[in-house]
């Protein structure tokens, strides 16, 4: 009993230990610092998936112990020759089932997530989404607001306390948006377009980027977001307003594989020629020098030349 006692001392002590180290380190996990109602609720599922396992390796770490200790060979059990069984249909279903309970314990809590994180943050549900197209270009970000004709590179301000619906694409290869502090990562794809809500409840800076590996300029493809009171956000509005406007020929160049870091604001937006959820190849084909407007227009004379 006494080295049963000991090697159990001995496994608390380094589970306890490896808690300790983990939580002591929370305060450099952006994902563990939540800052809105999205990343919460991922928190939440995270911290109750991490608990629910280590409690398993718990009960697996005394039962493996208790049984080495209780069934270990002894000199008065030296010779002692175990009955050969065929098997026990109770204990099969027994270690059958456990796995089978802890999949759906697991599974019952994240597919609430997923479901419930497919609609707006219920608490300013009053408020409606801010609409922001974001558009994954190797390697940088650009962000659109239709409704303010708006158009940001590699900076995002939004207002506090109200959900961001974001529009995401990609005019290139894949990516995946991705701001910790406020929630987890969706993907963007050339040709089709995926929705994600997030939204900040308090005022701040967050950091945001690419978390899809896509060659060179991967580890440069980040961006910042800027959470501000709905007065100073609706004052940056009107200043972006003022900006010059974005043209085709500038916006070509930023579908130039290149990695850019500079941060640009203009008053109008891409979407007046391209939408790359429908125009997948828009980016390839203007860094083969090819005009996607007059390209466009020689398919649909190609097209209806066809029908008649």
């Amino acid at each position: 009993m006494n080295i049963l006692k000991k090697q159990s001392k001995f496994i608390l002590g380094l589970i306890s230990l490896i808690i300790i180290t983990f939580i002591s380190g929370c305060n450099d996990l952006a994902v563990l610092d939540p800052k809105g109602p999205v990343a919460l609720q991922q928190k939440d599922l995270i911290m109750l998936s991490i608990g629910f396992m280590l409690f398993i390796v718990l009960v697996v770490f005394v039962l493996f112990t208790f049984m080495i200790v209780r069934y270990r060979e002894r000199p008065e059990n030296a010779d002692y020759e175990p009955p050969q069984d065929e098997g026990s249909k109770v204990l099969e279903l027994i270690w059958t089932a456990i796995p089978v309970l802890i999949v759906i314990a697991l599974a019952v809590p994240t597919v609430k997530t997923i479901y419930a994180l497919e609609e707006p943050p219920k608490a300013p549900s009053h408020k409606n989404p801010v609409v922001v197209h974001a558009t994954s270009v190797d390697w940088k970000w650009i962000f659109t607001y239709p409704e303010e004709n708006i158009e940001t590179v590699n900076y995002l301000n939004i207002p506090e306390d109200r959900p961001i619906l974001f529009k995401l694409t990609s005019a290139d290869s894949m990516a995946a948006l991705w701001i910790p502090q406020l929630g987890g990562q969706e993907y963007n794809m050339a040709g089709m377009e995926t929705e994600l809500y997030l939204q900040a409840d308090e005022p701040g800076t967050y950091n945001g980027r690419n978390a899809n590996f896509t060659g060179e300029g991967f580890a440069k493809q980040k961006f910042t977001v800027t959470a501000q009171t709905e007065e100073d956000y609706e004052q940056w509005v009107e200043e972006a307003q003022s900006a010059r406007k974005l043209t085709q020929e500038k916006y070509n160049e930023l579908m130039k594989k290149e990695i850019y870091t500079d941060e640009l604001t203009f008053s109008s937006t891409h979407l007046e020629w391209v939408d790359h959820a429908k125009q997948a190849d828009y980016a390839v084909k203007v860094r083969k020098g090819i005009d996607p407007e007059k390209d466009k227009q020689e398919e649909n004379d190609s097209h209806h030349g066809s029908h008649h």
